[in-house]
C-alpha cells in the first residue's frame, strides 16, 4: 500500500482567496521559555489549502462542516486530467471513456494544473453546471478539483457550487494532484467536526494499493 498526499503544506504565505484570513501558527508556550509543554494557536480560514465547502458556505440553510455525510469522502475515486477551456470544465473536455470508471468509483478528481502555482491564480480552472449534471448522471457523488474553487474567480452567484450541491456531490478544493498520475486510488479527506462552519481544511490522502 502507497499513501500519497495530496494536501498542501499549510504554513505562513500559503496563497488564500484574496481578502480572506491568511494563515498564523505561533506558539504560546514553549519549553524553551520555562514551559513544561510546547503549545500552538493557528489563524486561519477554513478555505486555507486543501478544503471541503459545506452546503453553508453558499446557502444559509445548507448543512455546516460538522453535518456533512462523512461517506462521500472516503472510498474509491478517479483521477484524470482536463484542459478546460475559458469557459470552465464541460463534459466534452473529460478523457473519453471517463463516465464509465467514474460510475465505478463515485468520486472524480480531476487535475488541471501540471504543477500547482506558488501564487493565488485568478484565471484557475473551474467546474460548471454542465459539468454537475454529468457528474450526477453518471452516479459521481463527490468532486475534487485542484484549484481553490469549483467557481470562476469573479463569479458572484456560484452556480457551479450551487448546482453540485443540488445533486448532492460533495465538493472538495485546493488538492495538488501535480505529482499523481490518472487513475484509479482510494480517497480519504475527511473534514473536521467544527460545528457551524461553512467549510473545513482536510488532510487529503490517496491509497494506492499493490
Amino acid at each position: 500500500m502507497k499513501i500519497h498526499d495530496i494536501s498542501r503544506p499549510i504554513r505562513a504565505g500559503i496563497p488564500v482567496w484574496p481578502g480572506d484570513t491568511d494563515f498564523d501558527f505561533q506558539f504560546v508556550a514553549k519549553i524553551a521559555e520555562g514551559s513544561s509543554v510546547n503549545v500552538g494557536q493557528i489563524k486561519m480560514s477554513v478555505h486555507t489549502g486543501a478544503h471541503i465547502d459545506a452546503p453553508l458556505h453558499f446557502d444559509d440553510a445548507g448543512a455546516d462542516a460538522a453535518s456533512v455525510p462523512l461517506e462521500k469522502y472516503v472510498g474509491p475515486c478517479v483521477v484524470a486530467d482536463v484542459r478546460p477551456s475559458d469557459r470552465g470544465i464541460l463534459p466534452e473536455h473529460l478523457p473519453e471513456g471517463l463516465g464509465e470508471t467514474a460510475r465505478a468509483a463515485g468520486r472524480l478528481l480531476l487535475r488541471s494544473y501540471g504543477e500547482r502555482p506558488q501564487a493565488f491564480d485568478e484565471h484557475m480552472a473551474h467546474a460548471t453546471p454542465e459539468l454537475a449534471d454529468w457528474l450526477s448522471e453518471n452516479g459521481v457523488e463527490l468532486l475534487g478539483i485542484d484549484t481553490d474553487s469549483m467557481d470562476a474567480f469573479e463569479s458572484k452567484e456560484l452556480p457551479a457550487h450551487r448546482r453540485l450541491n443540488h445533486h448532492g456531490i460533495a465538493i472538495l478544493e485546493g488538492i495538488d494532484l501535480s505529482e499523481i498520475a490518472p487513475g484509479a486510488y482510494e480517497l480519504i479527506a475527511l473534514p473536521l467536526r467544527i460545528e457551524g462552519a461553512d467549510g473545513s481544511p482536510v488532510r487529503a490522502v490517496l491509497v494506492q494499493r499493490d
